[in-house]
């Protein structure tokens, strides 16, 4: 039986506030992002094309309205998809009572609180902090989170028993994804920092036999030295 393939796209260019970790700020895709998302919709034409893909026609996204808007182009421009469905499990790391907040700020809740040490010099980038606030998770606990989403939508699949691979599309965020590619063994954690994702350049992953994951086609982003993690 041929394995189905997760396709990772992370959301085009969106108008997001400064010095303002991603969290679930809610604003749209700018000017760039729609062309980006356009970009995308060849993309996954020649993809399909070169590995003999079958879509699966329902994308899935985050509920950011950056990555519905982003969905919602590639949707419009191929036929093979019918629908769009979001859900929470593929947004980025939360922040929890601190989202959308600027990092000067949250730093001052923590500072501020006696419950609370001051967080680490690195707490944005760092994989396994987590916020000491209500509803806050870690960047690794994101990607888990969206690691298990997307094995269990790719079980969830129809039965294929032809040779044509089904490719099902996932839109969301870029740290999220990374973290989820170094759970499902993609990844060796300090790729994790080296790497990053272009928007709305799509990243293919499948599994084998045994259940190990391997990429199949997209580049990862080199990341530039020092640059801020983004979703």
């Amino acid at each position: 039986m041929t394995k189905p393939v997760a396709i990772l796209l992370r959301h085009g260019d969106y108008h997001q506030l400064e010095d303002t970790p991603s969290a679930l700020q809610p604003f749209p895709l700018n000017e760039q992002g729609f062309l980006q998302a356009q970009d995308a919709v060849g993309l996954l034409k020649g993809f399909a094309e070169r590995h003999n893909w079958q879509f699966d026609p329902i994308i899935e996204c985050s509920n950011q309205l950056r990555s519905w808007q982003t969905a919602d182009v590639i949707c419009e421009a191929l036929d093979c998809f019918r629908d769009i469905k979001s859900n929470d499990h593929l947004s980025e790391r939360q922040l929890g009572s601190a989202a959308n907040l600027t990092v000067k700020v949250i730093e001052q809740v923590l500072n501020v609180d006696p419950r609370f040490e001051n967080p680490p010099a690195d707490w944005k980038s760092n994989s396994h902090y987590r916020l000491p606030l209500q509803g806050a998770e870690s960047l690794m606990e994101a990607g888990e989170r969206v690691a298990n989403h997307i094995k269990n939508s790719l079980h969830h699949l129809p039965s294929n028993t032809s040779d044509q691979p089904i490719a099902k599309l996932f839109v969301g965020h870029g740290a999220a994804f990374r973290h989820a590619a170094h759970i499902l063994g993609i990844l060796a954690f300090e790729d994790i920092a080296k790497l990053s994702m272009y928007h709305a350049k799509p990243v293919a992953l499948s599994y084998d036999e045994d259940g190990t994951w391997f990429h199949v086609c997209g580049e990862w982003k080199v990341r530039r030295l020092k640059e801020e993690y983004s979703d």
